[in-house]
Formats: C-alpha cells, structure tokens, sequence
C-alpha cells in the first residue's frame, strides 16, 4: 500500500473527539498520525494502518 507523509486518510473508527480522518507524519514500521479534529497525535503499528484503512480524503 502506498501511504506517503502528509496524505490524509480514513480510517474504519474514529477518534473520540468525533473526526475519523488523519493525516500521515511519519511513515514506516510504525506510522504517526495526526488527528484531523483535535491535532492528537497517535503511533500505530503500519499493519494496523492498513487493515482500518477506508480511503483516501486528499491526496498529496
């Protein structure tokens, strides 16, 4: 899967401040993702990232 820094994405649950799209800011093993409602930031495993994954909000 091609996921690239500052892409944001959807994934399948949201985060509890109610925004379910998250853009990327480090790519990897593990990823780093920005919460697009409340700027939280989250480490996840990349194989996490893909199995929630849902599609594309914009592309860079």
């Amino acid at each position: 899967m091609d996921l690239e820094v500052g892409q944001v994405i959807k994934l399948k649950k949201q985060h509890p401040c109610g925004a379910n799209e998250w853009e990327i800011i480090r790519t990897g093993a593990d990823f780093r993702l920005r919460c697009r409602g409340c700027s939280h930031q989250v480490m996840l495993a990349r194989r996490v990232v893909e199995k929630n994954f849902k599609g594309f909000i914009e592309k860079t």
